[in-house]
C-alpha cells in the first residue's frame, strides 16, 4: 500500500466512517496528525487503542445487516486449546501455560466468502484506511494478506461461544464489532506480556490461574474499531450469553507482502484449505520469530 494515497481513494471512505471525528483522509494535515499521535500514544501505554463510533450510525445499519447475512456461512470449530495453539509438553509442569488448556468454540467466516461488494470489504481493501493503519502502528506500509481465507474474516459467537486465552499470528489485528451480544463476550487483555526477547511464562500462568492485576477489560460495542498488538498481548474473550451472536469483523495485515497463514491452521479455523495452503504443506514454511506459536 503506497504511502501516497490519493485523494480520489480517501473518498470512498465517505458514509462508512466517521471522518469528521476521524479525519483519516486528512493524515497530512493538522488534524490527521493529531489523531495518528494519540492513538499511537494510546498503543504504546498498552498496547490497544479503540475509536469509539468509528463506523456512523447510518453505515452501522447496513453493517450489522451484513454481517448478519454472511453469519451462516461461518465453519464452527471445538477444541481444546492452550495460549499457544500449540501441543502439551510432557517435559513440563502441568502447571505450565503450555500445558494449560481451556474450551475454545468459535465460528469464522472466511475471506473468499466475503465479496468485493461488501462495506467490510471495501473498507479493508481501501488504501486511505490501510495509510491510517499503517500510521499508527508506525509502518511506511502495510499489505493485505495474500491468505484468501484469513485476509478478512467476519467471527461469529453464538451462546455458550468463547476464546480462551490467547496470542495472535500477526504482530497486529484490526478488529470491528458490528454486533453485541446480550451478555458476555468481554474482551480481556494483558498488554505487552511477552516479548520477541521472551515468553514469561510465569507471568502468563498468574494470568491464567486468575491474576488479574495485569488484565484489561474492554467494553466494545457495535461500529468500535480496535488496533492491537495481539501477538505480545495474552487475550481473551470471554463465554456469550444469551440468543444474540456477537459478530467482529477482523482485518488482517502484514509488514511484509505474500503473508499466507499456516496450513494446519486454516484448517482448525475454517474447517478447509485452499490451494495455497496445501502448496505451502508441500514446500514447508518458516515463521520470522522463535516465539512459541
Amino acid at each position: 500500500m503506497p504511502a501516497n494515497a490519493t485523494q480520489a481513494d480517501d473518498n470512498a471512505l465517505h458514509g462508512l466512517i466517521d471522518l469528521e471525528r476521524y479525519p483519516i483522509d486528512q493524515l497530512d494535515g493538522e488534524r490527521g496528525r493529531v489523531l495518528v499521535e494519540e492513538c499511537r500514544a494510546q498503543l504504546g501505554q498498552d498496547g490497544c487503542v479503540v475509536l469509539k463510533g468509528f463506523v456512523p450510525d447510518e453505515a452501522l445499519t447496513r453493517l450489522e445487516r451484513e454481517t448478519e447475512r454472511l453469519s451462516p456461512e461461518a465453519h464452527y470449530n471445538q477444541t481444546e486449546t492452550n495460549p499457544y495453539n500449540s501441543d502439551g509438553d510432557p517435559s513440563l509442569p502441568a502447571s505450565h501455560p503450555k500445558n494449560r488448556f481451556g474450551d475454545r468454540t468459535n465460528g469464522f467466516v472466511a475471506g473468499d466468502r466475503i465479496g468485493a461488494d461488501t462495506i467490510i470489504r471495501q473498507v479493508y481493501s481501501d488504501p486511505g484506511f490501510q495509510r491510517f493503519i499503517a500510521s499508527v502502528v508506525g509502518m511506511e506500509e502495510i499489505h493485505q494478506y495474500a491468505d484468501p481465507l484469513a485476509d478478512l474474516v467476519v467471527n461469529v459467537l453464538r451462546e455458550g461461544c468463547q476464546h480462551p486465552w490467547h496470542y495472535d499470528t500477526n504482530e497486529f489485528i484490526v478488529t470491528m464489532m458490528t454486533r453485541q451480544s446480550h451478555g458476555g463476550g468481554r474482551f480481556e487483555y494483558a498488554p505487552g506480556i511477552r516479548s520477541p526477547e521472551g515468553e514469561n511464562f510465569e507471568g502468563v500462568e498468574k494470568v491464567i490461574d486468575g491474576d488479574r492485576s495485569q488484565i484489561k477489560s474492554l467494553d466494545l460495542q457495535p461500529g468500535d474499531l480496535q488496533i492491537f498488538f495481539g501477538r505480545y498481548s495474552l487475550h481473551r474473550v470471554t463465554p456469550v450469553e444469551g440468543d444474540r451472536e456477537r459478530h467482529t469483523v477482523i482485518f488482517a495485515y502484514a509488514k511484509e507482502p505474500g503473508f499466507i497463514g499456516r496450513p494446519e491452521r486454516a484448517k482448525r479455523i475454517f474447517g478447509r484449505m485452499a490451494p495455497v495452503h496445501e502448496r505451502l504443506l508441500e514446500e514447508g514454511m518458516q515463521r520470522s520469530d522463535s516465539l512459541a506459536d
